[in-house]
Formats: structure tokens, sequence, C-alpha cells
């Protein structure tokens, strides 16, 4: 009985990267990672798997909808895959408090996991890149964490963009000044964080269906459709309600952070204080902020802000906690369409193709290889028994830059004769130089 042929195929919302996507990500993680250390976030890692109680009571009912369960038979550990980096971070702070010296300044890029339905740009598996400070009160750190978003996205290549920042006190604060109740606020956020997409009517018309009355549904609009340049839209909110006390912690807060930024010396083309802006997650506490792509509007590609409390779910006291994640994916996705890899990146990592002329000529280009290597060369040592062109051929098909030739009479010669493909130069070197030459012609 013939076995049955398997189907190649993934899990739906799960992806395959093949070399040529993988060298893009690498370039975008490599540019990230660098700017993470020169403001001296350190790397950490935690398990894709946590416990159930980790991660449930984090996130908000919706969100928890999505978290996948991965319990393995006869396992007593009631077990989860991460939803997110924040909530393991919380956890691994009151886990090795003795170990962490605060502040604690952390990043993570790894893949998370959630049941989403997947569509396009929506993955049931995807890679997420946070950068959090931990233990600092002040809205020095809140400022560094901007100053980190916008010099990473500059080092990408992208120059028209906007951090978002809003403040959670300023909303509940608004709310106040609305008339509208605690059970009506999850309504008041889902509706006005839709700003960009159904615009102040739409805004307007789902706040009245919702059921808030029309007069602090007006009220509420007056409020977040005020567009003033620099720190108006603060002097504004506060000239109103001024007197609520979440919203004079929210407008202290917000221009502490601006004069931080100014200090830190974010251009302020790339910030905007936008009331219309809500973070989903329920666990922030203070300023939030997200990053708009604006020319072209192509959309958010961060999204983060101060949670002060959520370190206390693991710990006796909590300790205040700021931070952003970059949509990695999204950012890859938008470096593409906007053109920003440089055009060095090509789809392999070898630099040299190292050709073999007979089989009496291979062990000598197995030792070339190895030369090569030595000098910091990568290589790659053709291992098929083929006809020259086909070799040629095969460099060309991978996109490898340069190519080394070691037949008989370079052998007898002691040299070498390296090829670069896109141009077709070619020269002849002596083998104590071949390394060096062969960097030259990659560029």
């Amino acid at each position: 009985m013939a076995a049955v042929k398997i189907v190649p195929r993934v899990p739906k919302g799960m992806r395959d990267f093949l070399p040529a996507d993988m060298l893009k990500r690498e370039y975008v993680f490599g540019i990230v990672r660098e700017v993470f250390h020169l403001y001296g976030f350190e790397p950490l890692q935690t398990p894709i798997l946590e416990l159930k109680e980790t991660l449930y009571g984090k996130y908000g009912e919706d969100a928890e909808k999505l978290i996948y369960s991965s319990q393995h038979p006869g396992g007593k550990e009631e077990v989860a895959m991460r939803y997110d980096l924040s909530v393991p971070l919380a956890r691994v702070v009151a886990q090795y408090e003795n170990q962490i010296k605060l502040p604690f300044k952390r990043y993570q890029l790894a893949p998370v996991f959630r049941a989403e339905r997947p569509q396009r740009g929506r993955y049931r598996e995807f890679f997420q890149c946070d950068a959090d400070i931990v233990g600092i009160s002040g809205m020095a750190a809140d400022a560094e964490i901007i100053s980190l978003i916008t010099t990473a996205l500059r080092r990408l290549g992208f120059n028209q963009f906007v951090v978002k920042i809003n403040n959670r006190k300023l909303l509940t604060a608004m709310g106040t000044y609305a008339g509208v109740t605690d059970a009506q606020l999850p309504d008041l956020y889902r509706s006005v964080d839709k700003f960009d997409k159904i615009g102040a009517e739409g805004v307007e018309k789902e706040l009245l269906e919702r059921g808030l009355a029309a007069d602090a549904v007006s009220r509420m609009m007056a409020l977040i459709t005020t567009r003033r340049p620099g720190l108006g839209n603060l002097d504004f909110v506060d000239e109103i309600m001024g007197s609520i006390p979440a919203a004079v912690e929210g407008l202290r807060e917000l221009r502490d952070l601006a004069e931080y930024l100014d200090t830190m010396n974010v251009p302020a083309d790339n910030y905007e204080f936008d009331f219309t802006m809500v973070r989903g997650l329920g666990y922030y506490t203070g300023p939030i902020f997200e990053t708009i792509i604006t020319e072209p509007n192509l959309g958010s590609v961060t999204g983060g802000g101060r949670y002060d409390d959520l370190v206390g779910m693991f710990r006796k006291e909590s300790l205040p906690n700021v931070g952003t994640s970059l949509g990695i994916e999204r950012i890859i996705d938008l470096m593409d369409l906007l053109g920003l890899y440089p055009a060095n990146i090509v789809g392999t990592v070898v630099q040299v193709l190292v050709t073999v002329f007979n089989e009496e000529s291979r062990s000598a280009s197995a030792r070339l290889a190895s030369d090569l290597r030595a000098g910091g060369v990568r290589t790659e040592l053709y291992m098929q028994e083929r006809a020259f062109g086909k070799q040629f051929e095969y460099a060309n098909k991978k996109a490898i830059p340069v190519v080394a030739i070691v037949g008989p009479e370079e052998i007898s010669a002691g040299v070498v004769k390296l090829k670069r493909l896109s141009d077709g130069q070619e020269v002849t070197v002596e083998r104590a130089n071949v390394a060096a030459k062969a960097l030259e012609l990659v560029g």
C-alpha cells in the first residue's frame, strides 16, 4: 500500500521566510539592535510558553480570547503561548528582583502568538520588538523611549513620521468632564480610537449610538478635535478642565515630557499631542504614544506607553515602567514598499563562489575557500560535478557577486582569478592577497 503524500503547508496565520526575505529581516533587526545598544538597552529572552496564571487577567477579555493554550499530555501545569512581551517582562522583574539592578533597560525581539483571524498583514505568529525602562517614574524615561523610536526609524530610512502622544489620565479626565460614567468609558475609548478611520462625524455618531448623552458627546468632541501647534493642545485642555485632578496630573506629565524631548533634541516635527489616540490595552496608566508614517499615510508602526501597575501583579509593590513596541513586521513590509533597503542586500550571504575547474583541481579549490574564509570572506565552495558554465549560472541565480577561478594555469602560477559578475571586471591576484582583493570587488 502506497504511503499517503502529505501536502506541504504551514498552519493558517503562520509563515516561512526564505533566505532572500530573511536577509531583509536580519538587516532591520540589526539596525534596531544597534539603536537599542546605543541607548544602553540590554537583551532579554523569555520562553515562548508561560503559565496561564502569568498571562490571564492582564490584557482584558477581548485580548485574552486570542491567547493560545498549549497543554502537553499528562502535564500538571497549565501553560499558554505568550501573547506579548510586556507581561513576561513584568514576571521577570518580579522573579529576579534580587539580580536585576534598577533602572532596568531591556529590549526583546521575539515571536508572539495570537489566535487572530488570519488576513493581510495580520498573522497568528509574528515578531514583536520591545524596549522598556523599569524603575523610573519621571518623564525622562518616557522621553528616552520616544527618542529611541525616532532614532530607530530615521536610521531605517523613514523621514516622514510623527509620534502621537496622549495620556490615560487625560482620557479619564475627559470622561469625567463630559459626564460619562465609569461603565461607559470603554465604549468611549473604543469610539475615539477610530477617529483616524471614521473621522469626527463618525465618532460622534457612534458615541450617540452607544447611548452616551448628546451633551456629553458634544463636550467630548470639542476636546478631541482641537488642533493647535506645539503645546497649544495642552493649554486648551488646561483652560477647560484644569480643575479635574486627573487632568492636572496628566497635563503635568505631558508638559514635563515635552521639556525632556526638547533637551534630548527630538525634532518637534516628529511628535504631537493628539487626544484622539487611545491605546487598546487596559494596563496603561500614564502617557501613551503611537507612531504614524505620514507621507505617504501608511498608518501605525509603533505603540507604547507607561504602565506602572503591571509589575505589581507579580510582587508586593509595583515598579514604574514605560516602554514601546516597534511593529517590526509592518516596518519590514513598508521598507520594501518605500524602497528603503540598501542596494547591497542581495538574496544570499555568500560573497564569493569558488569554482572547481576539474577533479584534479578540487583540492586546490577547497584550500582557496579555506583561505578566503580565514580572511573574513563569506565563501561557498561549489560541490556538484558540473560544467564550468553551470557554476557561473549558479552564481548568477544566487546573486553571488564574485566568482573565484583556480584552474591548472592559476595553480601553476600561484595566483587566483576573480571575476565580478555585475560588470564582468576580472583580475588576477596572488594567493596571499586574494581575500583583500575579493572584499574590494564585493564592495
